[in-house]
C-alpha cells in the first residue's frame, strides 16, 4: 500500500485547535505515514510533534508563510495575499527568524487593534484575556479572534465570525504587512528548503494570482504548487496540473487541516509518493524526524 501523505496542517503553535502533539495523534488515527507540520511564520510546533511521533510516521518540519504578490501580471503591481509552503529549511537561520519574529510581533498588533476596536464598540471581547491566552511566541491571527466570537455566543462558527466580523470589508479588519513573495523563496532557498504555493487558486479565499505570475515564481526558484486542496474543484486541479507540468514544478496535495476551526478531515487530500521524494531530495536545510519505538 502507497504511503499516506498530507504536507499541509497547523496546530496551536498558530491557529489550529490540536496541540502539535494532539495534531500527530489525529494523522495516526487518520493512517497517515507522513505528516508536514506547517504553522503560519513559526517553527515552535516542532519539537512537541516530533516527540510525539509513533513508530513508523515521518514528520516534515514546514511552516506556512505569509507573503504578498505585487507582479505586474496581476494587474499593475496589485497587491495580493499568498501563502507559501516552506519544507526543511534551517529553522536557525538568521534571516528566517528575524522574518518569523517580525511577522509574529505585527501579528500580534494588528490582533490587539481589532479586538480594541470591538470592544469600543461593545462587542464583549477582552484584548487582554485575548491575548493572553495564546503563547508569548504564537502567531496570533484572525482564526483566534474568530474562536472568541464563537465562545462569546456571538456567532455559530468560525466561518460566520469571519463573514460578519472578520474580513477585509468590515470595519474592525486591519491589514498586514507581509514577506514580499519572492524574498520569501529566496530566504527559504538560501536556508536549505524548498517552496510550495499554497492553494494558488483558491477563489473562494479571495484574489488569487495569475498563471503569469505563478510562471514569474517558478523562475525565482519555486519548487511546487498545491494542486490538491480542498478549495479546488476539478477543473482547477487540471489546470493546475498541467501548469505544475509546462512550469517543472512538483505538484502537491494536501488538506490544510486546522482541527476544529475548519470542517476538512486530516489526510482528505495528500501527496503522490513520488513527488514527495522528489521534493525531499531539493532540500537540505534539516531533517525528516522519524518516529521510534517509545
Amino acid at each position: 500500500m502507497s504511503p499516506r501523505i498530507d504536507l499541509h496542517t497547523h496546530s496551536t503553535a498558530s491557529d489550529g485547535t490540536d496541540s502539535p502533539a494532539g495534531l500527530v495523534a489525529a494523522a495516526t488515527a487518520a493512517g497517515l505515514d507522513v505528516l508536514a507540520i506547517t504553522d503560519h511564520d513559526t517553527t515552535a510546533g516542532w519539537r512537541e510533534a516530533g516527540a510525539a511521533l509513533p513508530q513508523g510516521m515521518q514528520l516534515v518540519p514546514g511552516a506556512e508563510l505569509s507573503c504578498v504578490s505585487e507582479s505586474d501580471a496581476d494587474g499593475r503591481g496589485r497587491r495580493i495575499s499568498v501563502h507559501l509552503l516552506a519544507y526543511l529549511f534551517d529553522p536557525a537561520a538568521a534571516a528566517v527568524v528575524a522574518e518569523q519574529r517580525r511577522l509574529r510581533e505585527e501579528r500580534r498588533t494588528r490582533l490587539r487593534t481589532m479586538a480594541e476596536r470591538m470592544a469600543a464598540d461593545g462587542v464583549p471581547i477582552d484584548p487582554d484575556e485575548l491575548l493572553g491566552a495564546l503563547p508569548a511566541d504564537a502567531p496570533a491571527g484572525r482564526p483566534h479572534l474568530a474562536r472568541a466570537l464563537v465562545d462569546a455566543g456571538l456567532v455559530s462558527s468560525v466561518d460566520e465570525a469571519f463573514a460578519s466580523y472578520l474580513g477585509s470589508g468590515r470595519g474592525y479588519y486591519v491589514a498586514r504587512s507581509d514577506t514580499p513573495v519572492m524574498r520569501a523563496i529566496d530566504m527559504i532557498n538560501d536556508a536549505g528548503g524548498v517552496t510550495v504555493l499554497a492553494h494558488p487558486l483558491a477563489h473562494a479565499r479571495g484574489p488569487t494570482v495569475s498563471l503569469p505570475t505563478i510562471a514569474e515564481m517558478a523562475a525565482h526558484g519555486l519548487t511546487g504548487i498545491e494542486v490538491d486542496h480542498p478549495n479546488h474543484d476539478q477543473p482547477t486541479r487540471e489546470k493546475l496540473r498541467a501548469l505544475a507540468d509546462e512550469l517543472d514544478l512538483l505538484p502537491t496535495g494536501s488538506s490544510d487541516y486546522h482541527g476544529t476551526n475548519k470542517d476538512i478531515p486530516i489526510g482528505a487530500e495528500t501527496t503522490d509518493p513520488d513527488v514527495f521524494v522528489d521534493l525531499v531530495s531539493r532540500a537540505g536545510g534539516c531533517e525528516i524526524v522519524a518516529g521510534v519505538a517509545g
